[in-house]
């Protein structure tokens, strides 16, 4: 059996009070539509076709290599939005699962086990439903004798025994795709919206003597659309609690998964250990064995086995096995540490290499910089990268030693084995075996202490 899907993303969910169109707001570092989308693409579709409205180029643009588009013009139901993929699918055999894009929760097995059910059964249109705890709001699910869908029956309209069952419709149905789109050049706007609905399909179906059914999924989280930042705060929750656990599953431990937000498509190693208000976003990937402590932020990084980050932020940076930086220091994007190297307290790296075993103790900037092995950078010393139209770049050589407080003002080249004295202005080339001194020197007047007016105070005798 053929498999296609169809992504309904044309609303502009005003209630987002936003100028972010809705299925592009994140969860857990991905569009909601994404999340669909992806899911979508696991149980190995022919096609995918995204319905697109307001803000399409967007959507587009996030999709781009993942799905066809059919562009809905006029927001007319969900009936109408399907029939804008008639071009595309109207004449296809095989099965068309309709999702829509504000519901991120859905897993690829939701989706792989609502197309194995709905072949089983032989049904023409089979509706993904769930157990709600709580079902006030939702459409609710009756059923014939034989599990059969007779009809949906909206909050609004039920009488209460029909309110009392707690099966819900999700919004997600599967269809024979020729039968489907046979059905909706049926469906009427005859109804106080205006609009075509594709639940209209199911009626239409039945009348034609077709089977309908249902396949009740386990979880009814999955289900959950997000139609305000209410709801979006509650998927991302949702998703964070997922990731967590899939993480913690693969060997990583969390002290406290409550706490601990990472990014969807973030990858950790075994025997990593997360601690709580820690945030790792992005396309980051840490290795086996290391430490990412309270307060921690890492973005679009490499981080690997064996490393401690200790209370500090990480954006596009590497950091080799066996390294550890912090607390509150700050790797800027295109930074990289090698193996052993050390970055301490109150360090700010951005673009610059720190080599293998060198350290970077504290009070420190090194900016568009490249340090050889073997360094030690003393307390308070700045790389003067910037001329206020330029930046430029130092080199230090292996083995070198840079005293605290020194000031290397850039274009530099300090070569292997060179020594910087404490507090000295470096604005030459240094070379092998060198020590540059650039300070004034030291002067100590006799008696200065009787010249202040402070001395004739009592208090100070």
């Amino acid at each position: 059996m053929k498999k296609f899907v169809v992504v309904l993303a044309a609303g502009k969910g005003t209630r987002m009070k936003s100028k972010l169109y809705k299925v592009l707001h994140k969860v857990c570092g991905k569009t909601m539509v994404e999340h669909v989308v992806d899911a979508a693409s696991g149980v190995d579709p022919e096609k995918i076709v995204t319905v697109v409205g307001t803000g399409a180029e967007d959507v587009e643009k996030v999709l781009a290599g993942k799905s066809k588009f059919a562009f809905q013009e006029k927001q007319l139901g969900t009936g109408h939005a399907v029939l804008t993929t008639k071009d595309i699918l109207g004449n296809e055999d095989g099965a068309t699962l309709v999702v829509t894009g504000d519901t991120p929760l859905f897993t690829t097995e939701t989706f792989k086990n609502l197309f194995e059910y709905h072949a089983e059964k032989g049904y023409a249109a089979t509706v993904l439903t769930a157990e709600a705890p709580n079902p006030f709001g939702y459409g609710r699910i009756i059923r014939d004798d034989q599990g059969n869908v007779l009809r949906i029956v909206e909050q609004k309209d039920g009488n209460p025994e029909e309110l009392k069952i707690k099966e819900i419709n999700t919004g997600v149905f599967c269809f024979n795709n020729k039968e489907l789109f046979e059905a909706l050049s049926h469906v009427t706007n005859n109804n106080s919206q205006g609009e075509y609905y594709l639940t209209d399909v199911l009626e239409i179906l039945r009348n034609e003597g077709k089977r309908v059914g249902a396949y009740k999924m386990p979880d009814f989280s999955e289900s959950l659309g997000v139609n305000d930042r209410i709801a979006l705060a509650q998927a991302t929750k949702i998703m964070q609690k997922r990731i967590n656990e899939n993480h913690m599953r693969d060997g990583v431990s969390f002290i406290d998964p409550d706490t601990a937000y990472i990014d969807a498509g973030v990858e950790i190693g075994n025997d990593t250990v997360i601690e709580g208000n820690v945030v790792i976003k992005g396309k980051t990937k840490i290795g086996s064995g290391s430490l990412i402590t309270n307060g921690s932020r890492i973005i679009d990084s490499l981080i690997g086995d064996n490393v401690t980050v200790t209370s500090s932020t990480i954006e596009e940076s590497e950091m080799d096995d066996n390294t550890d930086i912090g607390p509150n220091s700050h790797l800027r994007p295109k930074s990289v540490i090698r193996s052993g190297a050390h970055i301490g307290n109150f360090v700010e790296i951005k673009k610059a290499e720190i080599g293998v075993d060198s350290k970077v103790g504290h009070l420190t900037y090194v900016g568009d910089a490249t340090l050889g092995k073997d360094i030690n950078v003393g307390c308070g010393t700045i790389f003067s990268n910037y001329d206020g139209v330029q930046k430029f770049h130092t080199n230090v050589g292996d083995h070198s030693f840079i005293g605290a407080g020194s000031t290397l003002i850039a274009p530099i080249n300090v070569a292997d084995h060179a020594f910087i004295a404490a507090d000295t202005t470096v604005t030459q080339d240094v070379g092998k075996y060198q020590m540059a001194i650039g300070r004034g020197r030291q002067v100590n007047k006799d008696n200065y202490w009787q010249k202040l007016p402070l001395s004739q105070d009592k208090d100070w005798q």
